[in-house]
């Protein structure tokens, strides 16, 4: 008989846990004090933002033997992760792409810690063409990106070393495999674009003067790198002049033009073109400003193709003549509607993909914003992918949702019909599942959507172990997806539900714009009304209810639990921006100043932001819930002296009894390109503290 876990999580029977009192290591306290606008500001924990000395790293030590001392201690957390490991031991398919006369696909045979790139010739014989596993013996080393000249005959790709952002490129013949010599070095926020076969548009930063994880970088170029040359030669294309913060280069599918985004902020961008064909040809502006977003989504001869939400905050797609491209001369393509537009192109036709309550629908267009159809999904959820080159006959797309594993479909654009290309064996049964979306009242009215996820015949008894996930900032929306790990809490009777917070994408950019900057509470409250949403439905109630969130995500959770710290059993804050007087000093932080304002902005501006920065609002003498946070070594898109210092503060601070802890991942970033091992038991030493410290003590199995 199949082992399965049973569920403990409903038992009337749970009783809180008392913990035993936990020796944390000792940190030092100095007497670090700044000025803001004439008011004085501790910083005792100062001296943890140095991330090369010997005293930072052996305070990590200290406190990861703290902490995987306790979660030893849970019985059932290696139960945890052994089953995490067998719902993962799955084959991973992702849909293929053609470049030259190969057809490349990436596959996982279950547990690999880093997914491998193999290709099919027009024979249909398959070969390995990279493995990120052979990369480091940690496999801490990953595929980042990769770009095939337009012909396909050569290959340039990126790797990421220990998570770091900071990434190394590496030129190979696409036949051979074999390396042709060129490599580049200190790249940063960088695509790599083809210029034919001759050489590759990047762009990177100025190699920082202090530690490379966390110095402040802030002046973004655009660089051409011509085959066959030093990178000491390379030629600067853009942002010798004026101080850019994000740049990228992209060139056209026809090898005409070179298109140049240019950003301070994160929201916000200059659009410029370079006429690729004409030597020297000057740089051109297309849009000036950062009020707007503006894109290139495609070209076709002299016709631009542009992707915008000026005059349009759900986004448009209009069009435009090379000759004069300001914004004066756009005309609709694809006009706004009430719904959010992600455009696609693939096979000679435009695909919308729009946001309905954070649900998938996808359209068809032809290149003059005649409708061909609305696509046909499988059900409610996220599709994503619709994308190819023009000449390619079959494009694939992927849907998903909470309960729903990944599953590519092809797709024939001139027929309009989808079949299922790889669908995913995978030991977790959809069916016994729901996924209910409710809509709750936020504290100044505003309606927000939650997606609430549980097996099915769950009895709302108030006694539910939840957890409640959210993001709420830098327009990004949180879309329906299914996780091995969120599988493994549903199996075992666990709610997962996810709110829509406000600084968030759903619903465009009036939605963003109503978390930024001096509108930042609305996030906080959007998210504590959600849990006293599932607490009111008896969903769950603070004693077995988990608030959960990463990067941005990581910020909300900090706050929520410092503002209203009687809310919920656990918190559960990921690589977080918890020090928001000083966020801006680190790395490319200071690009995020349009979700947060910065506290060097004005005295009414510093004063908002100290009112909910995470570590300036830890009190002594206050319970707060249980806390594991966790971080990464090399995280230097956050820096983990963010959450260093909360974690020092809740230490320092926390009454009673709930544990306060900090899991430092060493060899690691911000998470992407994570090894699988590492990703499971992260996921089950989280899943394993929450249970625990709802008063679970054992999970019998059958």
């Amino acid at each position: 008989m199949k082992k399965v876990f049973i569920s403990m999580l409903v038992s009337s029977t749970i009783v809180s846990v008392s913990q035993a009192q936990i020796n944390y290591p000792q940190t030092k306290k100095t007497d670090k004090v700044d000025s803001y606008f004439e008011t004085k500001v501790s910083d005792p924990y100062r001296w943890l933002e140095d991330d090369r000395s010997l005293e930072t790293a052996d305070w990590v030590k200290a406190q990861n033997q703290v902490t995987f001392g306790y979660l030893a201690t849970i019985p059932f957390r290696d139960a945890i992760k052994q089953r995490m490991e067998k719902l993962w031991n799955y084959e991973k398919v992702s849909a293929p792409f053609k470049e030259g006369k190969y057809t490349y696909y990436y596959k996982n045979n279950g547990l690999q810690n880093q997914s491998v790139l193999y290709r099919k010739d027009a024979s249909g014989n398959e070969e390995l063409f990279l493995d990120p596993n052979t990369f480091s013996k940690d496999a801490t080393t990953s595929l980042a990106d990769i770009s095939f000249s337009k012909d396909g005959s050569l290959c340039a790709y990126s790797i990421s070393e220990a998570g770091s952002d900071w990434r190394k490129v590496i030129f190979i013949n696409a036949e051979t495999k074999q390396s042709i010599g060129d490599k580049l070095i200190d790249v940063k926020f960088s695509g790599l674009s083809w210029k034919a076969n001759e050489g590759v548009y990047y762009s990177s930063y100025d190699k920082p003067k202090g530690s490379e994880l966390s110095a402040k970088t802030d002046r973004h170029k655009l660089y051409f790198h011509k085959l066959g040359t030093n990178q000491s030669e390379d030629i600067l294309v853009f942002g010798d002049k004026e101080k850019r913060r994000y740049v990228g280069g992209t060139v056209s599918e026809d090898n005409h033009y070179l298109f140049i985004s240019a950003a301070n902020s994160t929201s916000g961008n200059e659009l410029y073109l370079k006429d690729l064909t004409q030597p020297n040809s000057e740089i051109k502006s297309i849009h000036s400003g950062f009020e707007y977003d503006v894109d290139v989504l495609d070209s076709k001869g002299s016709k631009l193709f542009i992707v915008t939400n000026y005059k349009a905050p759900n986004k448009r797609v209009v069009t435009v003549d090379v000759a004069n491209p300001s914004p004066v001369n756009w005309k609709d393509c694809i006009a706004e509607t009430d719904q959010v537009l992600s455009p696609s192109t693939g096979a000679g036709f435009i695909f919308a993909n729009y946001m309905k309550d954070a649900v998938s629908v996808v359209k068809q267009f032809d290149y003059n914003g005649k409708l061909v159809r609305e696509i046909q999904l499988p059900g409610l959820g996220t599709a994503s992918g619709f994308s190819g080159k023009s000449e390619d006959e079959a494009l694939y797309f992927s849907f998903t949702n909470y309960v729903t594993p990944n599953t590519t479909y092809k797709f024939l654009p001139l027929e309009g019909k989808s079949s299922i290309y790889v669908q995913p064996k995978v030991d977790f049964i959809s069916e016994n599942y729901i996924s209910k979306q409710v809509f709750y009242t936020s504290k100044d009215g505003t309606k927000v959507p939650m997606i609430i996820t549980y097996k099915k015949g769950t009895e709302l008894t108030a006694k539910n172990p939840t957890i409640l996930y959210a993001y709420g900032g830098f327009n990004v929306s949180l879309t329906p997806s299914f996780s091995i790990a969120n599988a493994v809490w549903l199996e075992m009777g666990g709610i997962y539900a996810v709110a829509n917070l406000r600084g968030g994408g759903e619903y465009g950019k009036k939605w963003h714009d109503a978390g930024t900057k001096m509108q930042k509470q609305n996030v906080f409250d959007d998210f504590i009304a959600a849990a006293e949403y599932l607490i009111a439905e008896k969903y769950t109630s603070s004693d077995y209810l988990a608030i959960k969130g990463g990067s941005n995500g990581g910020l909300l959770v900090g706050a929520t639990m410092t503002q209203r710290p009687d809310l919920m059993k656990v918190a559960l804050p990921a690589v977080g921006v918890m020090d928001m007087l000083r966020y801006h000093t680190f790395t490319a932080g200071a690009g995020w100043a349009y979700d947060y304002g910065t506290a060097d902005d004005s005295k009414a501006m510093f004063e908002y932001i100290k009112g909910y920065s995470p570590v300036h609002n830890v009190k002594s003498g206050v319970k707060y819930p249980a806390t594991l946070v966790t971080t990464g070594d090399h995280d230097d898109r956050v820096v983990p002296a963010h959450s260093f210092k909360f974690a020092a503060e809740l230490q320092a601070k926390q009454s009673g009894v709930n544990p306060v802890l900090i899991r430092i991942e060493t060899n690691a970033g911000h998470g992407a390109g994570k090894p699988v091992s590492k990703t499971i038991e992260e996921a089950a030493d989280l899943q394993a503290f929450t249970l625990y410290n709802m008063g679970v003590k054992s999970l019998p199995m059958k």
